[in-house]
């Protein structure tokens, strides 16, 4: 819990952002939801916050670009967010813009509800391109609820499962875009690596370190990972059955 002191130096610093460059932006990281981007200091001049939501294909990096970018092309531009809008950002491809629901904002930009000490804000959601997509994007659009966005349903719910919510997966763009998961290991007590294909095929570009809570809302098949020792791993075909590794070395030696 913050103390009043605290609260203090993070609002001074919202506001020196604010009046050097017309906005502050937060990045939220850690525990079971996936990571997001936000401004504070938009509403005032354009009327609405900007707010980027999953998007594991990106860095912390390229995602605080993307949103300090897009800011200031609007804040040039001088004129609202509006959906359809679209940028190009260097690097992350063509990016556009739209509405979000106001049960969003209430979820997500708490600290542009709390500068501004409101209850509720407009928002419009940074959207990557489909060369960019990750099953983390939610659709805004809509009311946040585990229904439609299965991935972000920690939001509202406690975390019901036997490791900690603050579990990590090493995972691969192929399994962040939705292909099958077909082999998974535990390397630490909440450390897993989930991929979709041969985890030693991988190339290191398109490894991601996302919430482990990202993967198993998006597939419920995935609860026996969680019951692997650490050290231990599971394998499946597409769509099959899960089998301990030590099947998969007999398989693997009785083909040869």
């Amino acid at each position: 819990m913050a103390t009043e002191e605290q609260k203090k130096k993070a609002l001074d610093v919202i506001r020196a952002n604010i009046e050097r460059s017309g906005r502050h932006v937060y990045i939220v990281s850690g525990g079971s939801n996936p990571r997001f981007a936000y401004t504070i200091g938009l509403s005032e001049k354009l009327g609405a916050e900007l707010v980027l939501a999953g998007a594991a294909f990106f860095t912390n990096k390229d995602v605080g670009g993307i949103v300090d970018d897009v800011a200031a092309e609007l804040s040039a531009r001088g004129t609202s967010p509006s959906n359809q809008m679209s940028f190009d950002v260097s690097g992350c491809g063509k990016l556009s813009l739209r509405q979000a629901d106001v049960s969003w904002g209430k979820r997500l930009l708490l600290g542009a509800l709390h500068y501004y000490n409101v209850e509720e804000i407009q928002a419009f959601q940074i959207l990557p391109d489909e060369a960019h997509w990750t099953i983390d994007v939610p659709d805004m659009s809509r009311p946040c609820n585990s229904q439609e966005a299965p991935v972000w349903r920690w939001q509202k719910e406690p975390w019901e499962f036997p490791v900690a919510a603050d579990s990590i997966a090493v995972t691969d763009l192929a399994a962040l875009r939705g292909e099958p998961i077909t082999e998974a290991c535990r390397w630490e007590e909440t450390e897993w690596e989930i991929f979709a294909g041969d985890g030693t095929d991988i190339p290191k570009e398109d490894l991601r370190t996302v919430p482990l809570g990202t993967l198993l809302g998006f597939d419920k098949s995935l609860s026996p990972v969680l019951e692997l020792p650490i050290g231990e791993g599971l394998w499946r075909e597409p769509g099959g059955e899960w089998h301990p590794w030590k099947k998969r070395t007999q398989v693997e030696e009785n083909d040869e």
